[in-house]
């Protein structure tokens, strides 16, 4: 027998069932411990704590998860999205304003099209995101916008997840989902925008108007812009200058793309060239941070964390490696192509 345990076929691991779902008891004590280290502390040891600290970042499991990119006789191609987010930390990932907008950008299309398809496991862990999302924007009172729609578009698909007034599947784990969207309704509906102090100068009215037009120049999303317009009258006469919708329209759109459009709907205005040239080649996509893939060792990571690759490990690899360029080995992948990396 190579194990010694109930099954022999299992190498004595033993799993604990958390929130999350099912965790290895090592990794889930190896957490706790960090937990109560921190609790532990006093306010005297101020050298000690930034010296542990470093050795803290020093050893710290960066975040990754390996993918099967070929099926194999030996190797089949299947990657678990549960997984895949749980080892990738998107639930921490959540409260990085760096990655919120990458997050919800992949909730957005595991929502909107594959989230019938999605395994028991698979939809608690992005329930459990969706819950998260919630906490950080009304900590943070910001991206109220795209809460709301990720809420509509999960309550749409969770009424047309019902035949004959019953919901398809388990029953329990559809009690379990209800109750987190009523978790999450509850959160979505206590926001409430703080005003600024009446008292504090200076007031949005008193910025100049080249102030707030620079404001306004920094937004890549129009649904902002018109948002902004729509809450500030001092913005709604700015957000009808064309310098607005053409700089827009260049950070989205080719020169190609524009001339074409341009060419095919003459006398229009840059407003309406951008909302022609956004039905027909779409909007420009952009992440602060996003997951990148390793083609050493198949690996997928946060950039800004970084991963253990092979390549720093085996000194024979590293030669390999000398004349190659180091930063065409990882690859960015935006959330479509993250998706299409598992069996949904």
């Amino acid at each position: 027998m190579p194990f010694i345990s109930k099954d022999w076929r299992s190498p004595g691991e033993e799993w604990v069932k958390t929130v999350e779902g099912w965790e290895k008891k090592k990794i889930l004590e190896c957490a706790n411990n960090k937990t109560l280290s921190l609790l532990i502390r006093t306010d005297k040891e101020g050298d000690k704590r930034e010296k542990e600290k470093e050795k803290k970042k020093e050893n710290a499991v960066q975040p990754h998860c390996h993918i099967t990119l070929k099926c194999t006789r030996e190797i089949a191609g299947f990657n678990g999205l549960s997984d895949a987010l749980k080892r990738l930390d998107f639930l921490s990932a959540v409260h990085d304003c760096r990655r919120f907008n990458y997050i919800v950008r992949l909730l957005d299309l595991l929502v909107s099209h594959t989230m019938g398809g999605l395994s028991g496991c698979a939809q608690r862990v992005l329930f459990n995101m969706l819950e998260e999302v919630a906490l950080e924007v009304s900590l943070s009172q910001q991206q109220t916008g795209k809460l709301r729609r990720l809420i509509e578009r999960v309550r749409a698909f969770s009424a047309g997840c019902c035949w004959g007034g019953r919901p398809l599947g388990s029953v329990i784990l559809w009690e379990k989902h209800k109750a987190a969207l009523d978790r999450i309704l509850h959160i979505a509906s206590s926001i409430t925008i703080t005003q600024p102090d009446e008292e504090q100068h200076p007031q949005w009215a008193d910025l100049p108007a080249e102030c707030r037009r620079e404001v306004l120049l920094r937004l890549s999303d129009p649904r902002d812009i018109e948002a902004s317009s729509e809450a500030c009258e001092h913005l709604a006469v700015l957000a009808q200058e064309q310098r607005i919708w053409r700089e827009l329209a260049q950070y989205h759109f080719t020169s190609q793309q524009i001339a074409t459009t341009m060419q095919n709907n003459p006398g229009k205005d840059w407003k309406t060239i951008f909302t022609l040239a956004r039905r027909s080649f779409g909007l420009r996509e952009e992440y602060a941070e996003m997951i990148q893939l390793c083609r050493n060792c198949r690996c997928l990571f946060w950039r800004s964390l970084g991963h253990p690759c092979i390549a720093d490990q085996d000194p024979a690899f590293q030669e390999k490696l000398a004349d190659v360029d180091q930063s065409s080995l990882h690859v960015p992948i935006p959330p479509q192509t993250f998706l299409k990396f598992f069996s949904l």
